[in-house]
C-alpha cells in the first residue's frame, strides 16, 4: 500500500497538470501551442538544464556514467526498432522517429523531479539532452530526407546542456541574482509542459489506433526491457539507474507529430501513436515508477 501510495503521489501531479490543458481546449479556452512551445523550448527549459547542472551535487563519474549508458541505449533502441519497422513493412519516415523518441522533456523531467527530487532531476536533464542532441540531427534528417545536422548546435537546449556541464565540471556558480532570476524562469519550464501536453493531445486527429496499441505497447516493453539491461551493465548507481529506465519508457513525445506534420509524413499515424502511448502511459509509468523505486 505505501508504495502504491507513493506512486499515485508522483505521478498525479503530472496528469493532472496534463489534464487541466486538455479541458482548457475543450472548453474552448484560447492556448497558443506555437507561443508556448517556443517560449519553454528556447527560454525557460534551457534555463532548468542550466541551473540543475550547475547545483547539482552529482558526482562526475555518476553523470559521465549514465551520458555513456544513455548514449548506448539510444543506439540499441535505434537499431531495434529499425528492425522492427522493416519485419513490419512500416513507413520508416512516419514511424522510425516516433518509436525511438519519447516525451523525455514534457513527462520525464518532472516524473524525475517528484519521485527523486534535484539528483534526479539532474540525471533526467542529462538523458533529456541525449535524446534531443539525437532528435534534431538523426531525428529531423530520418523524417525530412535531408537536413543539415550542424543545426543541433544553434539549439539553446543543447548550449544551456554543455554551459551547464562546464559550469559543473569547473565548479562555477553564476551570481546569485542571475541565478535566482534563471531558476524562477526555469520554473515555468515544466507547468508549462504538461499544460501544452494536454492542449496538444486534444488538439490531434489520431489515426490507425489498432496499430498505434501494438505499437505502443511494444515500444514501452522493449524500451524499459533496454534501459534495465543497460542500466545493469553500466552498474549505474540506483537514482540514475531508475532515471534512465523511467525517460526511455516515456510514451510519444509530440514534437514527433509536429515534425511529421511539417515534413509531410503520415501525421495521422504519428497522432494515434501519441495519443494512444500517452493514455497507455497512465498505467506503465506508475508501473515502472513502482519496480525502480
Amino acid at each position: 500500500m505505501t508504495i502504491i501510495l507513493t506512486v499515485l503521489e508522483i505521478v498525479a501531479p503530472v496528469f493532472l497538470l496534463a489534464a487541466i490543458g486538455f479541458g482548457w481546449v475543450k472548453l474552448g479556452f484560447e492556448y497558443r501551442v506555437q507561443f508556448v512551445t517556443r517560449l519553454a523550448m528556447t527560454l525557460s527549459v534551457p534555463c532548468l538544464i542550466f541551473v540543475a547542472l550547475m547545483r547539482t551535487d552529482i558526482e562526475a563519474s555518476a553523470l559521465t556514467a549514465l551520458s555513456l549508458a544513455s548514449i548506448v541505449a539510444y543506439a540499441i533502441v535505434t537499431f531495434v526498432f529499425l528492425a522492427l519497422v522493416a519485419v513490419a513493412r512500416l513507413d520508416r519516415r512516419t514511424y522510425l522517429a516516433p518509436l525511438i523518441f519519447g516525451n523525455t522533456g514534457n513527462l520525464g523531467l518532472p516524473l524525475a523531479l517528484f519521485a527523486f527530487g534535484d539528483e534526479g532531476l539532474g540525471f533526467a536533464v542529462v538523458v533529456f539532452a541525449i535524446m534531443a542532441i539525437w532528435s534534431f540531427t538523426f531525428g529531423v534528417w530520418l523524417v525530412s530526407g535531408g537536413g543539415n545536422p550542424t543545426r543541433v548546435l544553434k539549439e539553446p537546449i543543447v548550449g544551456a546542456t554543455l554551459l551547464g556541464a562546464l559550469f559543473l565540471w569547473q565548479d562555477w556558480e553564476t551570481p546569485t541574482f542571475l541565478t535566482n532570476a534563471l531558476d524562477l524562469i526555469g520554473q515555468m519550464a515544466i507547468p508549462l509542459m504538461l499544460v501544452t501536453l494536454g492542449v496538444a493531445v486534444a488538439r490531434l486527429t489520431p489515426g490507425r489506433l489498432g496499430q498505434a496499441v501494438w505499437l505502443s505497447t511494444v515500444k514501452v516493453a522493449l524500451c524499459v526491457a533496454i534501459g534495465w539491461g543497460v542500466g545493469l551493465w553500466f552498474q549505474l548507481p540506483p537514482v540514475a539507474f531508475a532515471v534512465l529506465v523511467l525517460q526511455l519508457s516515456t510514451p510519444v513525445a509530440v514534437t514527433s507529430y509536429l515534425i511529421a506534420e511539417k515534413y509531410g509524413a503520415d501525421a495521422d499515424g504519428v497522432a494515434g501513436l501519441v495519443v494512444v502511448s500517452t493514455l497507455l502511459s497512465v498505467i506503465t509509468l506508475p508501473l515502472t515508477l513502482a519496480f525502480v523505486i
